[in-house]
């Protein structure tokens, strides 16, 4: 009898088990109506008791590997560099150990400018730390961010698959991973907020780039009427139905939008490097309004366990990538050595190199260690936005060396000096990518901005950018009266252009601020207005 009780049981267990399986994220009809199957609720509480075993085991390795971190560093690149021989042929991985200034070429003469490095996601071939401990953190401070299918995720991957942020727990997303896969990011971010529109409990939106979630929610500012005709006109594939009431929800208006469309909505976890600080902004004052922001990892470097905090602070994990730290600037006695992560000082600025799973790699960074929280001795990176700013990002025509980041703040000023002008939009570009065609002899920045409440500058308000940048940067001034440079050129583009810009670009990265390719400046030059 208890032989039978007992084979019974394990009857049950077992087909609660394959029903759950049959409901997992990709198994039959999951999203395609907006009633939770039991056997997914089932998967997804299953998930959550192995993910609180692991948290703990991963907490306890992270406090480990901080306590002796020139160790844990040491591991790591030992089994980076048994492995970067491995590489494919012209990757450059392999062919070089971590060295200083001089010697971060990826091949004879070849550098690599401007890496692109995973915001949010990390990469599968990062250890399940980050992911678990970023679930853990969630739960923590926002308890009920981890109900099933209760997280709406913006991010396109450029027709593959990354994996989310909490891809240890597919069942936490109310979006199919496929839709994120479609060859195009336009379509991709269309159809990812119509999944995010049906879902009514929503607890989290999450994002890969903050710009991504201002270009979906974007769709609902730039056509809502035409997105609620395709959902009415059957125009999908699973047939998806909006909650009762969204029109009315949507013609309030969208400041707060995001809270009267999901009332339940506790967090928006997006990453915002300093180049996407102005939509941030812009989601901040309008539609995510009273709403607060997570950024849980920055690239490969490590992750952030405070999400409570104003500004974001990371906590450097040894064992994610092998880090190496310039001192910035070039002294005349050469090159200076490189500073391991156990030996970086809280204060000065640094450039970064990182090696990590794929080979060695240049990673012009900028960044600002900060001092180490107990009980871990590994170092932090703090800033508002971003711990680190890309050195490509940089406008020099004549050496002056204008870092993008400071140069928006010297278009915001600019920008005030406009009555009635708010800035939804720029980007900008050195002349010489114009060649013959920039129409001045003397070198001189591009800038194109979109604008909000005005139609038109005149070329005395067009001047106040420049007034702005002497103001701000002595050197270029230097430049300017010499007539070594010559005045900014500005121009006003139509409405939608960058988010047009941004889909021409095909990068699942951010966008550069500072235009390097030839195609995008003709690109936006041809949405030119004014």
């Amino acid at each position: 009898h208890s032989a039978a009780m007992l084979l019974a049981g394990l009857a049950v267990v077992l087909a609660l088990l394959f029903w759950a399986w049959r409901c997992r994220p990709g198994g039959a009809g999951c999203w395609g109506s907006r009633r939770r199957p039991w056997g997914l609720v089932l998967w997804h509480w299953l998930a959550l008791r192995v993910l609180g075993r692991a948290v703990g085991w991963q907490r306890r390795h992270l406090e480990q590997a901080s306590k002796d971190v020139r160790r844990s560093q040491e591991r790591l690149l030992l089994r980076l560099l048994g492995g970067a021989g491995a590489a494919e042929p012209g990757t450059g991985a392999g062919r070089r150990a971590p060295a200083g200034r001089q010697g971060l070429a990826l091949g004879e003469g070849e550098y690599s400018d401007c890496v692109y490095l995973p915001w949010l996601s990390p990469s599968r071939s990062v250890p399940t730390q980050g992911p678990v401990l970023y679930l853990d953190v969630l739960s923590r401070v926002f308890p009920e961010a981890l109900s099933p299918q209760g997280t709406a995720r913006f991010s396109w991957a450029r027709g593959c698959s990354l994996p989310a942020a909490a891809w240890p727990l597919p069942t936490l997303y109310c979006t199919p991973e496929e839709a994120g896969t479609v060859p195009s990011r336009a379509a991709a971010l269309y159809v990812q907020l119509l999944f995010a529109l049906r879902e009514r409990e929503l607890r989290a939106l999450e994002a890969g780039l903050v710009s991504e979630l201002y270009d979906a929610l974007g769709v609902l500012r730039a056509g809502w009427e035409g997105l609620a005709q395709d959902l009415a006109l059957g125009r999908l594939s699973p047939r998806l139905e909006l909650p009762e009431g969204t029109r009315r929800r949507l013609e309030q208006g969208w400041d707060g939008v995001a809270r009267r469309l999901w009332p339940r909505l506790q967090v928006v976890v997006a990453a915002e490097p300093s180049g996407e600080q102005l939509y941030g902004e812009a989601l901040r004052e309008s539609e995510c309004q009273g709403l607060p922001f997570y950024c849980p990892f920055y690239a490969l470097l490590g992750v952030n366990l405070w999400p409570e905090q104003p500004d974001s602070r990371y906590l450097l994990c040894p064992d994610w990538a092998f880090c190496e730290f310039l001192p910035a600037g070039t002294g005349a006695e050469g090159p200076p050595g490189t500073v391991l992560l156990a030996d970086v000082q809280a204060g000065p600025e640094y450039e970064l190199v990182l090696t990590a799973q794929a080979g060695l790699s240049r990673c012009p960074l900028s960044c600002h260690p900060h001092t180490p929280c107990a009980p871990h001795q590994s170092p932090l990176l703090r800033h508002p936005h971003t711990p680190c700013t890309p050195l490509s990002q940089t406008l020099s025509v004549r050496g002056e060396g204008v870092p993008e980041e400071r140069f928006y703040q010297s278009l915001r000023r600019a920008v005030a000096m406009w009555p009635g002008a708010r800035l939804v939009d720029y980007v900008c570009a050195e002349s010489s990518l114009l060649g013959a065609s920039s129409g001045v002899c003397a070198p001189h920045y591009q800038v194109f901005v979109e604008l909000r409440g005005v139609r038109d500058l005149s070329e005395v308000q067009r001047y106040k950018l420049d007034q702005c940048l002497q103001e701000d940067f002595p050197v270029y001034k230097t430049f300017r009266l010499k007539g070594s440079i010559g005045p900014v050129r500005l121009h006003l583009v139509a409405a939608g252009a960058f988010r047009e810009l941004r889909d021409a670009a095909g990068s699942p990265g951010p966008m550069a601020r500072v235009l390097r390719e030839k195609r995008l400046l003709h690109f936006i030059q041809r949405r030119v207005v004014s």
